[in-house]
């Protein structure tokens, strides 16, 4: 498979993300997929991708058998396909959106980040699925994941994907500031948890202006003085 572009791997990151954390919304609109891939947590390096940015990745996504549009009742919704297509299992699965989300992290950082999506049992474990996809053979697709020389004042090395292709190793990843792990880790799921249910409600408000043919919602007035 040909490397994936930074709004390939965004867009694909968060397809996998709203399916496993709001599966009510799921499958997504490109307006709900444009305010995800741009929310403000969860994410490192934070974007400001645009629906034709968006819809450009799809497209790409979408030859690489790695997402699919289903019908929806008004729009064109999107799903992901990236567990069929790579051949991988669900715990990897993760650990990659995670880090197409949100860029290197350690192996706590990961299960400390995969809560709402998935619950490993300890680190041993995360550990164990980021060792498999780094010996990865060329059988298989190769290597999936990198582990990156530990930064100074790290204790732990932090790992990234293979994605969108080879990772420089030679520059070790400065670690964030550190927080109380739990702490943080509540507080990111409840934001996140809170994003995404204000993106569905405007990209629903969006959609619904659109097949009204209006362009904002102070349009209505303009029309009606009209």
């Amino acid at each position: 498979m040909s490397p994936l572009t930074a709004a390939e791997a965004r867009v694909l990151g968060t397809l996998m993300e709203k399916a496993r954390t709001v599966p009510d919304s799921y499958p997504m609109t490109l307006n709900s997929l444009v305010a995800g891939c741009n929310q403000k947590s969860s994410r490192d390096p934070i974007t400001n991708l645009g629906e034709g940015e968006v819809q450009e990745a799809l497209d790409g996504l979408k030859r690489r058998s790695l997402a699919f549009t289903t019908r929806g009742s008004r729009t064109d919704r999107w799903e992901h396909n990236f567990q069929r297509a790579m051949v991988v299992p669900e715990q990897s699965a993760v650990l990659l959106g995670l880090l197409m989300l949100r860029g290197p992290q350690t192996a706590g950082e990961l299960r400390i980040h995969s809560e709402r999506w998935y619950r490993f049992a300890d680190i041993s474990s995360v550990e164990a699925f980021l060792e498999e996809m780094r010996d990865r053979s060329e059988e298989r697709g190769g290597p999936l994941v990198v582990q990156l020389p530990r930064a100074p004042g790290s204790r732990e090395t932090r790992w990234a994907h293979l994605l969108c292709g080879p990772v420089d190793t030679s520059v070790p990843v400065q670690a964030p500031p550190a927080a109380p792990a739990e702490e943080a880790g509540a507080l990111e799921a409840r934001v996140a948890a809170l994003e995404s249910e204000v993106a569905e409600l405007r990209a629903q408000v969006q959609d619904l202006l659109a097949q009204l043919g209006l362009s904002r919602p102070g349009q209505t007035e303009t029309n009606d003085r009209a």
